[in-house]
């Protein structure tokens, strides 16, 4: 035996007496983490590897470890005597739980040998007795290894079979990782050949003549042109008029690499009853075995051998596509995905069932899609529904052909699904499965099983997987503060779907009197390798998130809110108009702009995720502006006159050093009064009274996300040209930002990118944000920020105080620290962007969530709030 296969994922139990070469034979083949040693784990509990009254507490600890590696889908290797039929079972019984292959390597060398190596082994002080029991023990197991459940079994019976013995690790028939689609998933057939055919024709697969097809077998098979793949889910037979040329055409697919298939529990029935098993003749049964029997008498049993063998070769489930997408009959739970055993068989084929019957004496079936929380998306059918509908990145595409439905296909990874309606009804359901009470019409199956958030999904210290950011930490302290903004003050969650990021501000300028300038922003990217970059105008109102649907309609459909058509929130996920009937006019203009623009169907799509700013700055911050900027200014501005013209009016009194001494304070305080005039002019620019919709300024700057796309691959000059057009249409209430495109890289375009700046701020502006052409850009250490403020130097008073031009304020202000604001805005960008993309892809609303949720609990963490 030079040479054996495993299987990748399986609990190797090596058996042996002492002395027997297992520790040496799994340092040899296997990884040290792989490998569980009773003697280590006596000395993890007693300091002593050879403390035999530790043993009990050394295999409890041994046991637990083997179960979370094998949860985790890690091969394990037990490495202890084993000889003994007690201390296997629990192992047999572990690898059941976790559906996974028990496999049996065997050590029954000689005695003598075993003996001899012990001799020479200091810490084995136990006599010869010891090993010839455990030798008898073996013995006396061999022939029972099979009847305890080991599935694979291998036999060394001498030392020079263990040194000559190669391992190779096989992955099981299930696991098909290595292949990547595209595939066109498609629902259960039935017999429907004929829809089979023009379902393959719509999907872009051609008919291929077969030349030697085999007696009983359609000579004909479909093949995609750019290399596609069909994976049926089963249920191939039974109720439909052309069941063998289905049969056909998947096998002869499957037979020219175009096709994979999984088997359904008709497809098993099927089978039982080729091989002579007494099975009822129900549900379509009887139809298929006559056209079997209709097959030419000569040709019988060539066909129906060919047929068993092709059923028997079906595979339970497949795990594709480096995990990312399975496909079973009737579903395949998280824990059971890639694994192999009876029960992920019958899960397979039958699902689960409550034990109870509906009206219709069908079994219930356990609703497992509503409780999934795999990362791997589950394609499956076995239960008829009215149409396909994601639920937790699961997917039923069974939609009921023989019972007068449609065909349906996945085109994955499009994730796009394709359907040819039935021709007529061919078998009357005995459910009608039409009608689906359990949701409103315009209720998807996710949004019903999305009502209420589990606690858990957001509580903790949590870290999120992005594609931009491989883990972000959101820690537990943070978590609690933003489950309390999202439980008391948020919108509907059903349309927080997307939180903005925060903006880092551009290095601390050294230019006299500045603490921001262009120069340093524009400064940061060309440093970082980009050059060229876009420069928008940074609008004087206040962050906010706009959702738009096309109509009610759309808004239920899409996003389960009743009643509504849209949202505006803020950057902490909050309504943005505490008056609705405000917020709809406003939404309706916008809608109004989108069709007039002809957007919805430039982008096919029915609704939108825009990233604007609205303006006034008042019109959310009207209370802030009364009790802390405007008292602030009506303060100064009474004081501070009249302490000038009283120092002033006492100088004059005086002389000498004195008088001088009052003249100087006149002089700071006439300067403090002349900040605190200006501290109110600045504020003033972002404030003007609302009372219409048209008082209103809305400037879209991100064009997000509309129906199965995230626009991050448009680089900002398309957004601004998209959102141009839009805003063109509504110019009273929708401001189309003004932008520069300039080369960092030429000093004359930086020259022209400071003069504009200058002009904004000196006529009030609040600045300009830069931001690298691309949306998503990467420099010399990693993701780069994807916008830097530039703020002007009046604005900046309103953040730092009037007087904060001043000398000292200024150079202590020009210490402040970039890092934490830096890496709080590439986590939360990387969290929108992963929260829009989870939508796009239909996932659940908790996916979602968890992104928007971790932005909103980020925000609670300790950064300068005016940086």
């Amino acid at each position: 035996m030079p040479s054996f296969s495993i299987p990748n994922l399986s609990l190797v139990v090596l058996i042996g007496p002492s002395g027997s070469g297992k520790s040496t034979f799994a340092r040899k083949h296997f990884l040290p983490t792989e490998v569980l040693s009773s003697d280590y784990c006596r000395g993890l509990v007693s300091d002593d590897e050879n403390n035999q009254a530790a043993t009990n507490d050394a295999f409890d600890v041994l046991h637990f470890i083997a179960a979370k590696r094998l949860g985790a889908g890690r091969l394990t290797v037990v490495d202890a005597t084993n000889v003994q039929r007690e201390s296997r079972q629990p192992l047999v019984a572990l690898a059941r739980v976790y559906h996974t292959l028990p496999v049996a390597i065997v050590f029954n060398l000689p005695e003598d040998v075993c003996q001899e190596r012990n001799r020479g082994r200091s810490d084995r002080d136990f006599g010869p007795h010891v090993i010839r029991n455990q030798r008898s023990q073996l013995r006396r197991s061999l022939k029972a290894l099979k009847r305890e459940g080991f599935r694979h079994i291998f036999v060394f019976d001498s030392p020079e079979q263990v040194e000559a013995a190669v391992i190779e690790r096989t992955p099981l028939w299930n696991d098909k990782r290595s292949e990547r689609g595209p595939f066109d998933f498609i629902g259960d057939v039935h017999g429907c050949c004929d829809e089979l055919e023009e379902l393959l024709v719509s999907l872009g697969y051609e008919p291929q003549p077969l030349a030697d097809p085999g007696p009983g077998w359609t000579d004909y098979c479909f093949a995609h042109p750019e290399g596609r793949k069909a994976a049926f889910v089963g249920d191939l037979v039974d109720r439909g008029p052309r069941v063998l040329d289905t049969l056909s055409l998947v096998r002869n697919m499957m037979a020219a690499g175009s096709a994979i298939c999984v088997p359904g529990n008709h497809d098993a029935k099927l089978l039982r009853k080729l091989r002579g098993k007494n099975v009822q003749l129900t549900h379509g049964l009887a139809g298929t075995m006559e056209e079997i029997e209709a097959v030419a008498a000569e040709e019988q049993d060539a066909f129906r051998n060919e047929l068993s063998t092709f059923l028997d070769s079906l595979v339970s489930h497949y795990v594709l596509d480096d995990g990312k997408i399975v496909v079973a009959h009737a579903g395949m739970k998280e824990s059971m995905q890639g694994r192999g055993s009876g029960k992920v068989r019958e899960f397979a084929l039958y699902g689960e069932t409550t034990g109870e019957t509906d009206e219709f004496g069908l079994p219930v079936r356990y609703p497992w899609a509503s409780e999934y929380r795999g990362g791997a998306m589950v394609v499956y059918g076995h239960t008829p529904v009215p149409t396909a509908e994601w639920l937790n990145k699961t997917i039923n595409i069974d939609t009921g052909c023989v019972f007068g439905g449609a065909l349906t296909a996945l085109r994955y990874p499009e994730l796009e699904t394709v359907s040819v309606k039935a021709k007529r009804t061919y078998c009357e359901p005995s459910r009608p499965f039409l009608e689906d009470n359990a949701k409103s019409p315009a209720q998807s199956s996710q949004q019903a099983n999305d009502d209420l958030l589990d606690l858990a999904d957001v509580t903790g210290k949590r870290i999120v997987s992005t594609r931009l950011r491989p883990n972000i930490t959101i820690r537990e302290e943070n978590g609690v503060a933003a489950l309390e903004v999202m439980s008391r003050f948020a919108a509907d969650p059903r349309w927080l779907v997307y939180l903005p990021p925060t903006m880092s501000p551009s290095e601390t300028s050294t230019k006299e009197g500045y603490l921001e300038y262009p120069e340093e922003a524009l400064g940061y990217f060309r440093s970082q390798g980009v050059p060229t970059v876009v420069c928008e105008e940074k609008h004087m109102g206040s962050r906010a998130v706009v959702v738009v649907c096309r109509d009610e309609e759309v808004a239920a459909k899409r996003f389960g809110v009743q009643g509504e058509a849209g949202v505006i929130t803020t950057r902490t996920g909050r309504r943005f108009f505490n008056d609705l009937a405000m917020e709809a006019a406003l939404l309706e203009r916008v809608r109004a702009a989108l069709s007039a623009a002809g957007f919805w169907e430039e982008h096919q799509t029915e609704w939108v995720v825009l990233d604007c700013e609205l303006m006034p700055w008042s019109a959310k911050a009207k209370e802030l502006v009364k009790s802390q900027y405007a008292a602030v200014g009506a303060a100064a501005k009474a004081a501070l006159p009249p302490v000038v013209d009283a120092l002033r009016t006492t100088a004059k009194r005086l002389n000498g050093e004195a008088s001088e001494l009052l003249e100087g304070l006149a002089e700071k305080f006439g300067g403090q009064r002349q900040a605190a005039s200006r501290f109110v002019d600045a504020y003033r620019h972002y404030c003007w009274p609302v009372e219409s919709v048209e008082d209103y300024r809305l400037a879209p700057f991100h064009l997000l996300a509309t129906e199965g796309r995230v626009h991050v691959q448009q680089n900002h000059e398309w957004h601004m040209q998209s959102l141009a057009k839009v805003c063109r249409q509504d110019p009273r209430v929708l401001l189309a930002t003004p932008y520069r495109v300039i080369d960092v890289t030429d000093p004359e375009q930086v020259n022209q990118a400071v003069r504009w700046w200058t002009e904004l701020t000196e006529a009030g502006g609040e600045g300009m944000v830069v931001k690298p052409l691309d949306f998503i850009s990467r420099g010399k250490r990693g993701l780069l920020q994807p916008a830097v403020k530039c703020r002007g130097r009046e604005y900046l008073r309103i953040i730092y105080g009037p007087d904060y031009t001043s000398g000292a304020n200024l150079t202590r202000l020009r210490s402040r620290g970039l890092g934490a604001k830096r890496s709080l805005a590439l986590r939360e960008f990387a969290l929108g962007i992963e929260a829009l993309e989870r939508l796009v892809r239909r996932e659940p609303l908790r996916r979602v969530h968890e992104c928007v949720f971790g932005v909103l609990a980020l925000e609670s963490e300790p950064v300068d709030p005016r940086l």
